[in-house]
């Protein structure tokens, strides 16, 4: 193969060309636009293969309060971005220095103001600025009396009525996105006419700065920590329902083969007045998914054999999540961090002490961004 026949197939990623200096070279503006391209397109590649795109820092989108005084001219319903730092797919900073206010009826295009669901992000521009009188015209094209001295990196808000699509690709690397935008706030029940409320902005569509974002557990059907009764723990388990069983929710598509004997394990570590920390393990299976499903959102462990639960008992649910792999097959990131994952169907519990996890964005849910590890949860049982 020779020099000229080097390719890389499926890197999508156009041949890097670098300016080679020696003496009496002639030099004009686009070998030195070409240089400056040169670098910036050296340093993109290593941002996005090397350490991924997304949320770095700041960026929140807050509701605006009536009697804000950042633009007067802004409408009822307005949300405030504050200052922060993204790197969108294809490697570009996106640097947003002071917080801005956005009316979103006049910034949503017309055709999707009827809508009550809106999404708000941040892409990344360009702008020319600081025009410059030239010297002298280019003796091969039309010249202008003035140029643009100087290109500033910008950014543009964008607001949308229709779902943003989700990148679904296992190696944002090799290829380049399509759509450019960093999605940083779902606004639902949008009353135009009305100040917004912080319930209605759910800041969990955001992406995390990263090359791939981790398949968390995002709800369980039991509350960490809490104390049940013999029979409502009996329920929970499904020892005497086939509908009853443990659930475990999952952020993205996890694959089925891998939800196998093992994976689940619940331990009863016994309590009461008399013979304690004695232990035994009860047996189960998977109710959910059905057989044949190749991929699933949840699922759903119930109690096969017929142990009693007794008062003071303890009911320690282990997932072994690094076993547990995704649509990538990458293993979902399963430390029940504080313990704080939501109960399914339930509002959430009142936050005490850390009100938000690491991220700085709830709701709580797996994960220290490591991936793997074990998911760990128990609850208590008492006899009334």
């Amino acid at each position: 193969m020779t020099e000229t026949e080097g390719t890389s197939e499926g890197f999508d990623v156009q041949p890097l060309r670098r300016l080679r200096y020696f003496h009496g070279q002639l030099l004009g503006a686009r070998d030195f636009r070409n240089e400056q391209a040169y670098f910036r397109e050296k340093l993109k590649l290593r941002m996005r293969c090397l350490l991924g795109y997304g949320v770095v820092c700041g960026l929140f989108v807050e509701p605006l309060p009536p009697d804000d005084d950042c633009p007067p001219e802004t409408g009822a319903a307005a949300v405030r971005i504050t200052p922060g730092l993204a790197v969108d797919c294809d490697g570009n900073e996106v640097v947003v220095g002071g917080s801005c206010a956005i009316d979103l009826r006049k910034a949503l295009p017309e055709a999707d103001r009827d809508k009550k669901t809106v999404w708000v992000g941040v892409e990344y521009c360009e702008r020319p600025v600081e025009p410059t009188r030239t010297v002298y015209d280019d003796g091969c094209a039309d010249g202008d009396d003035c140029q643009f001295g100087y290109t500033e990196e910008s950014y543009a808000i964008r607001v949308t009525g229709c779902e943003p699509p989700a990148d679904e690709r296992c190696d944002t690397c090799c290829s380049r996105c399509t759509h450019k935008v960093l999605w940083l706030a779902k606004i639902t029940d949008v009353d135009f006419d009305k100040p917004l409320r912080e319930e209605q902005i759910h800041l969990n569509i955001r992406r995390p700065f990263g090359r791939h974002v981790p398949t968390v557990i995002t709800g369980i059907n039991w509350i960490h920590g809490h104390t049940y009764t013999i029979d409502e723990a009996k329920t929970l388990l499904g020892t005497q329902n086939e509908d009853g069983g443990l659930r475990v929710r999952f952020s993205g598509d996890v694959r089925a083969d891998t939800l196998r004997p093992g994976v689940v394990e619940i331990q009863v570590i016994e309590g009461g007045s008399g013979r304690s920390a004695a232990t035994w393990y009860m047996g189960g299976q998977f109710a959910e998914p059905a057989a044949g499903a190749e991929f699933a959102r949840e699922f759903r462990f119930r109690q096969t054999t017929r142990e009693t639960l007794q008062d003071g008992d303890r009911v320690l649910v282990t997932v072994r999540a690094a076993f547990i792999l995704d649509r990538c097959c990458r293993p979902v990131d399963g430390t029940n961090v504080g313990g704080r994952v939501p109960t399914i169907g339930a509002e959430p519990a009142e936050a005490h002490g850390c009100v938000v996890p690491p991220s700085g964005i709830g709701p709580w849910t797996s994960g220290t961004g490591a991936g793997g590890d074990v998911f760990e949860s128990w609850f208590f049982v008492k006899e009334r």
